[in-house]
């Protein structure tokens, strides 16, 4: 069969980050470097696959890192994982305790708090062999530990904020403005940015975001996009793609939703673009989860919509081949979160050589990438018939997909390859060590 053909014929995907980016020589100390992040391989969350690609590519760098993470809890094939594990030349220690009702809010945020415990207890014996402590936003109030090991330990550390928090949640209506929990937290987060020997950044949107709770700070955040390896990720044509033959995306105009459907993105846009659409030739592709995503097939099946096809998240090898089994790419950010996110999908969605049609405010950084890479079109929440004419354009211009397309992977190139974002971060920690 055509299929298999294509399959037995698929190379395999990895992550190539062999060779050293930067010449320039670590201090008589060599940075050892101890990173706590909840979600890790084999996790699919996006913040555990950067973590996971990022800490490859410091090691060979020739700096030492340990990871701690959690046991599988985002979304994963296998519930479990090794205590003890080595990826290369980078160390991973992971929590024993399995997660405990990882698909409801209650059950994240007991899993976060017990995880925050046990990071605490690996840093007691971290510090014997660590220098420097790397802390992401996964659970959100991760960082706090920071505190806990500058003045307890005396080790520096660095802030990574994937999401802040509680902006996030004081805007979703979780916690209200004036409630003593979001004032406390927010008084946390001051402290732990001032006594952070770094902090690190996905958009200059973030960074001001930052800066206006706690302006002495502005001086030590550094903005530092995500990434996606052209080297990886490469346009494959769909006629080529057995992903697409799979699912039968081949013969038709295909729209991709790659990712987390999540509250903090619009996806009430996304909906009336498929209600305008519901006639045309077109087909939109929803790869992932979250937590709006049963909600929104819920309604698909009401409105009795037939051009929605809904897959779960994909294995990392799958990726090069179902995000290239498509001819454009949505991301999207509801208007109170574009200061407090960033979509990791836009960059991999510019390796993969197709158009990006970015749903956000005006202000958003995406705005500026999509417009200084001339990769596609932005379009303001709500503006279901703006998008909904551009996808019909797009379907029917062939060679504007095309140009798009390589404009984008052109700019990825120039600006989001690894081999660049790792110089950064390396930069940084150098910097502060």
């Amino acid at each position: 069969m055509k299929l298999d053909k294509l399959r037995k014929n698929s190379r395999q995907a990895t992550f190539n980050a062999s060779k050293p980016v930067s010449t320039q020589k670590l201090r008589n100390t060599p940075i050892s470097l101890c990173v706590l992040t909840q979600f890790f391989p084999p996790d699919y969350a996006p913040t555990g696959q950067l973590i996971d690609e990022l800490t490859q590519a410091l090691c060979q760098q020739g700096i030492k890192v340990e990871v701690f993470s959690g046991q599988p809890e985002y979304a994963f094939r296998a519930d479990s994982a090794p205590s003890l594990e080595w990826r290369n030349c980078v160390r991973i220690r992971r929590s024993r305790t399995a997660q405990l009702w990882p698909q409801r809010i209650r059950g994240k945020a007991i899993n976060g708090l017990l995880f925050f415990i046990r990071a605490a207890l690996h840093l007691l014996k971290a510090r014997r062999h660590s220098n420097m402590v790397l802390l992401t936003t996964a659970p959100p109030f991760l960082p706090i530990l920071g505190l806990f090991a500058h003045v307890f330990l005396k080790l520096p550390y660095v802030c990574l904020i994937y999401d802040l928090y509680p902006d996030i949640a004081i805007n979703l209506g979780v916690v209200p403005p004036n409630h003593w929990v979001a004032r406390f937290w927010q008084t946390l987060n001051r402290q732990v940015w001032r006594k952070a020997e770094a902090i690190i950044v996905l958009s200059t949107s973030m960074k001001q975001r930052i800066a206006n709770h706690c302006p002495e700070v502005i001086d030590k955040i550094s903005v530092i996009h995500s990434w996606a390896n052209p080297q990886w990720i490469v346009p494959i044509p769909k006629q080529k793609n057995w992903f697409a033959w799979k699912h039968d995306l081949v013969d038709c105009f295909s729209v991709l939703y790659s990712g987390n459907m999540g509250r903090c993105h619009d996806l009430d846009t996304i909906l009336e673009t498929v209600k305008q659409l519901k006639d045309d030739p077109i087909l939109f592709v929803f790869i992932g989860g979250g937590s709006r995503r049963i909600e929104f097939i819920e309604e698909v099946k009401r409105l009795k919509l037939s051009n929605c096809l809904f897959l779960p998240y994909q294995d990392k090898e799958v990726l090069p081949y179902s995000l290239t089994a498509c001819d454009l790419s949505l991301v999207s950010v509801s208007p109170e979160m574009e200061e407090l996110v960033a979509p990791s999908k836009l960059y991999s969605a510019l390796s993969a050589g197709r158009p990006v049609a970015a749903i956000c405010p005006k202000n958003s950084y995406l705005h500026q990438l999509i417009t200084e890479a001339n990769c596609g079109a932005m379009f303001d929440n709500g503006d279901s018939q703006g998008l909904a004419q551009f996808i019909r354009f797009l379907s029917k211009n062939n060679q504007e997909v095309e140009r798009m397309g390589t404009n984008g992977r052109r700019y990825l190139k120039s600006n989001f390859a690894p081999e660049i974002i790792t110089e950064q971060y390396f930069e940084v920690l150098q910097r502060v060590h």
